[in-house]
């Protein structure tokens, strides 16, 4: 993929147009030190060393980042490469700057050279993140950048580069709910990491646009019209075509059959607020038959990471099933930069960040595992709990519960409570008693059984838990048993028995 160089006019004038008096000198003056501070240095793609901060600059501005962040993003290679200190940026641009900047240097080093090495830079990372998540938007900006660079790099660099981005960066993307990052992510360490599946998953796509883009067009058409006869105002509605790495994971999902994917190519609807999204579902049923079993409601029940819309499967006109998705303006903003949207239109009224839990979970671990050898012992069941994919339960109140994939009514008691955890005794899953042990799926309706009289956990349920939290509350109970019983049985004179396990 060949490098898109921006200018310093590009930055300013995007800048000029996405943001409302805007402190130009200040971005200007950033430009000047980053542009002397790399003076004479040069990418491995031949162009100044200037074009990646710049580069980096462009796409903050395009997310409509805080100005400061844009800055920052500008000056993000200055401190490490060029032996400008960070009092200097502070002094010339502010503390909040010169903090995004000290954060994102200290996560430059993130790489695979070494488990120890890659072990002690996660864990800044993660610690940064849990402090100003705005870091971590430089370092997807820095990280788009220099994937449509990789092809200058050695076929070891390249394959580094994309692995580090396929297991950390887009999964953490996700995690933010910043979907259009996410598949940037995906798509592009894809092409490196799997070149052959990547093109056959390209040619899946050219030759499905070739035969289904006159219908969907046609499609898209029908639906303006249908809408324009309608009370609804205030409507957009366009072509979402998947994204390549999405394909590939839901084709390997369905034995690679092509027939049961309807959403390879989808018609997104965006109206004015939640009742016009519900009016157009109405609308679209009345024109065209719904799939059984394809409405599903993420605006009554939002995933964990914000994302909120509703989906609907239709029979068209000409027998072919398209996906429809239809959302307000701002779930969209959500969908597509996720919890980035709040900086984005704050002035809006938007809410607030919520479902960040996560990364402060995961600073108090690393803050814990002072030890890199603990912390490397630890590795996997943080990228269980943090990187696998989720599925999403629900609690009878109906609050919705974020877990792993494979999480099993174990993870979900302790979850909620430590003590429904210590105490349970069985569960229900959509009213039926199933084993503790049984893996949950995207959906469920989950009760959980107590008796409190129970001492505590059975420490067999170490056997299926999966999240890092369960497997250390069972440890600390169970530790705690085993304690209060030794220190009985060497009490004289006391006759004991051994405690039972449920």
């Amino acid at each position: 993929m060949p490098e898109i160089v921006h200018t310093f006019e590009d930055v300013e004038a995007l800048v000029r147009e996405n943001y409302e008096s805007p402190d130009l000198v200040s971005l200007r003056h950033a430009f000047d030190l980053a542009n002397n501070a790399h003076e004479g240095e040069v990418r491995a793609t031949g162009h100044p060393f200037i074009t990646h901060p710049l580069a980096t600059a462009h796409r903050l501005a395009q997310m409509r980042m805080p100005l400061n962040v844009v800055i920052a993003g500008l000056l993000h290679d200055v401190v490490e490469d060029c032996g400008i200190e960070i009092e200097q940026i502070q002094k010339e641009f502010g503390a909040d700057v010169a903090g995004l900047v000290d954060a994102v240097t200290k996560l430059k080093k993130i790489k695979y050279t070494g488990e120890e090495r890659y072990a002690e830079n996660l864990r800044k990372m993660f610690l940064a993140m849990a402090s100003d998540v705005r870091v971590v938007f430089i370092k997807f900006a820095d990280r788009l950048h220099n994937l449509q660079t990789l092809y200058a790099q050695p076929a070891h660099k390249q394959e580094r580069v994309a692995r580090e981005v396929m297991e950390i960066y887009a999964p953490i993307a996700g995690r933010l709910g910043m979907g259009e990052i996410k598949g940037e992510l995906e798509d592009m360490a894809f092409s490196y990491l799997d070149p052959k599946s990547y093109e056959r998953i390209k040619r899946i796509m050219e030759a499905k646009l070739r035969e289904k883009g006159a219908s969907i067009s046609h499609v898209i058409s029908a639906t303006e019209n249908l809408l324009s006869g309608s009370k609804l105002k205030d409507f957009e509605v366009n072509g979402r075509v998947k994204r390549y790495f999405s394909l590939y994971r839901k084709l390997q999902r369905y034995n690679d059959d092509l027939t049961k994917i309807y959403d390879v190519i989808a018609v997104r609807i965006i109206v004015a607020d939640v009742e016009e999204c519900y009016a157009t579902l109405g609308i679209l049923h009345q024109k065209w038959r719904p799939l059984a079993g394809r409405i599903k409601d993420y605006i009554a029940q939002p995933k964990p990471n914000g994302y909120q819309s509703l989906h609907t499967s239709v029979f068209t006109d000409d027998g072919d099933i398209v996906e429809f998705q239809i959302r307000t303006r701002e779930m969209h903003e959500l969908s597509e930069f996720g919890v980035a949207a709040h900086w984005r239109y704050k002035e809006t009224g938007m809410r607030p960040v919520e479902n960040l839990h996560w990364m402060e979970e995961l600073a108090t671990i690393q803050k814990t595992l002072a030890d890199k050898k603990d912390f490397l012992s630890e590795l996997e069941s943080l990228k269980i709990d943090v990187f696998k994919d989720r599925i999403f339960v629900f609690t009878p109140k109906g609050d919705v519960i974020d877990l792993p994939d494979g999480a099993t009514s174990i993870d979900f008691a302790y979850a909620i409570h430590t003590h429904i955890g210590n105490t349970c005794t069985g569960a229900k899953v959509n009213d039926r008693v199933i084993n503790l042990d049984t893996n949950l799926n995207s959906g469920d309706i989950i009760e959980i059984l107590t008796d409190k009289n129970r001492k505590g956990p059975n420490p067999d349920w170490l056997k299926f838990a999966k999240t890092r939290h369960a497997r250390e509350k069972i440890k600390d109970a169970t530790r705690h048993t085993m304690k209060s019983w030794l220190a009985s049985v060497i009490r004289p004179g006391k006759k004991v028995e051994k405690p039972k396990e449920a």
